[in-house]
């Protein structure tokens, strides 16, 4: 008779839980949603831009960026009067080529010379103090962007100078341009200038006057509160002497 005890059977280990498993290339799929999210959304931007650049090509411009900013920051209106190019003494034209963009006419929007030397100051400063901006970069700054300085506003600043380089002429460039620099606290455009400071349109400026006002940019509101300030007074005589080679483009 066999008497042997069969070993006791052991019990079933339990499987380990596995780890839940990582949803593969999900960081992948955010990382491209959001680049498609900034890239629809500067599209939309510049579709925008090149909408209003259209339209404002043969219309008056009675709105910027610096327009916006300034009624919704103080909840009040803004002094501003569209006015024709014939309706802006050639003085002004003048004042504003010497003293802001002496290649207004010649160049593509960039001043590549200034754009130089401003890169050697900031590097020099180690930040962006100067911008070597023409005339055309400011309008763009000033009808779509904001007065902040970083690489990114000026890489903006570039692709909307060039779609204003492309779509509009070097006069209509000028006039708008006069038409919505600020010249004070809520004070837009030569006109609004003009009858602020003069009592007188902006057709009827003098070459001194018309001087004076160009030489409050880019600092306007500090100038309107110090109008016999000594800095004011040298640029408007450098202004002055240089007004006689001021290179105006062509009537369209």
């Amino acid at each position: 008779m066999d008497t042997h005890t069969p070993a006791p059977v052991a019990a079933p280990v339990p499987p380990r839980p596995q780890p839940a498993k990582k949803r593969p290339g999900l960081l992948r799929r955010w990382f491209k949603r959001l680049v498609w999210g900034v890239f629809l959304l500067l599209l939309g931007f510049h579709l925008l831009v090149f909408l209003l650049l259209a339209y404002w090509k043969s219309q008056p411009v009675h709105t910027s960026a610096f327009m916006l900013r300034h009624s919704i920051s103080t909840f009040s209106r803004v002094q501003q009067t569209w006015v024709d190019d014939d309706q802006i003494a050639r003085v002004v034209k003048q004042a504003a080529i010497a003293s802001e963009d002496a290649q207004f006419s010649n160049h593509d929007g960039f001043d590549w010379s200034g754009i130089e030397h401003a890169m050697r100051r900031n590097q020099r400063s180690g930040t962006i103090r100067a911008g070597g901006s023409t005339i055309s970069q400011q309008l763009a700054k000033n009808l779509f962007l904001f007065a902040e300085r970083s690489y990114v506003r000026k890489a903006e600043e570039a692709v909307i100078t060039v779609m204003l380089e492309n779509m509009w002429s070097k006069e209509r460039i000028l006039t708008v341009y006069l038409n919505v620099a600020e010249f004070g606290n809520g004070i837009y455009g030569i006109e609004a200038a003009a009858q602020h400071y003069y009592r007188k349109p902006a057709s009827r400026l003098r070459a001194g006057e018309a001087a004076s006002l160009i030489a409050m940019l880019p600092n306007p509101k500090y100038f309107q509160e110090h109008r016999h300030d000594r800095r004011l007074r040298n640029k408007t005589r450098i202004i002055l002497r240089r007004m006689g080679s001021a290179d105006l483009p062509p009537d369209e």
